[in-house]
Parts: C-alpha cells; sequence; structure tokens
C-alpha cells in the first residue's frame, strides 16, 4: 500500500498526539509540523502534567519544531492541530512566521478567528475543516466524561 502524505495523512497524526491528551486527562488537542513531507515537531495538551497554562499542543510542537530546524521561524513549515488555535497559540505562531495553519475542529468561545485571519502573520496560509468530525468527537467525548 502506497502512502499519500496530505493534510488528512497529517491531521490523523495530530489527531494520535490528540488521543495521548486525552489518555494523560489533558483536554485532547494534538499537533504536528510538517516541513516538506516530514513531521518535525510534535505536542499535545500537557497544561495539568506540566502545571503550565502556557503547554498547549501547537506551542510544545513549535519548540519541537524550532529546536530541529535550530530556528525560530517556521517559514516553510505547516501546523496541523486538532482544534483551531486560541489566542495565545495564534500569536506565537505569527511571531514563528508560520507558511501554513490547517486546523480541525472550530473554538468558537476561544478560537482566534473571532479576529479573523488577522492574528496570522499575513503570508501564513490556512485550512480549517480537515478531519473536523473526527477531531469534534475526541473533544466532545472528553469533556461529557468531565462534567
Amino acid at each position: 500500500m502506497i502512502e499519500v502524505y496530505d493534510d488528512r495523512y497529517f491531521m490523523r497524526q495530530a489527531l494520535r498526539e490528540a488521543e495521548l491528551a486525552y489518555e494523560q486527562g489533558e483536554v485532547p488537542v494534538g499537533a504536528v509540523v510538517v516541513s516538506g513531507k516530514r513531521v518535525i515537531g510534535r505536542g499535545h495538551n500537557m497544561t495539568e502534567k506540566l502545571k503550565d497554562v502556557t503547554a498547549h499542543a501547537e506551542i510544545i510542537a513549535l519548540t519541537a519544531a524550532s529546536n530541529f530546524l535550530d530556528s525560530k521561524y517556521l517559514r516553510d513549515c505547516t501546523l496541523y492541530v486538532t482544534l483551531e488555535p486560541c489566542f495565545m497559540c495564534a500569536g506565537a505562531l505569527y511571531w514563528a512566521q508560520l507558511d501554513r495553519l490547517v486546523y480541525g475542529a472550530p473554538d468558537e468561545k476561544r478560537g482566534f478567528m473571532q479576529y479573523g485571519k488577522r492574528m496570522l502573520h499575513p503570508k501564513t496560509k490556512l485550512e480549517f475543516g480537515i478531519l473536523m468530525e473526527e477531531c469534534s468527537a475526541l473533544l466532545k467525548q472528553f469533556f461529557l466524561e468531565k462534567r
């Protein structure tokens, strides 16, 4: 079987990260940073484990990718994340000068899109809704169990 490295493939990688967060009792959000066809950074929410409100999946994945590239800029990279980034993460994506952002599920309460694409770097391309149902289902299951 030939593996197709497309947006769905890499969003599934982010979903695996979200599942790790879920298993650890964290809000199940996962992220991967891709350069070319290679994952160079992975992350999932770790705010409870690290007792750090900034330990979002996106931030952890960005840090890993920056360390891999030995650069604070991710100009030729794509971030795949299961949930629309919050304002804090969008700010970090702006400063990293990310080439492309792809997210699965919208976050109508805390997502950056409340302010539109202008929260991202002007050169960052945006895609959303990739595997939205799968991304949303994991989050809904998590919060149902918490109630």
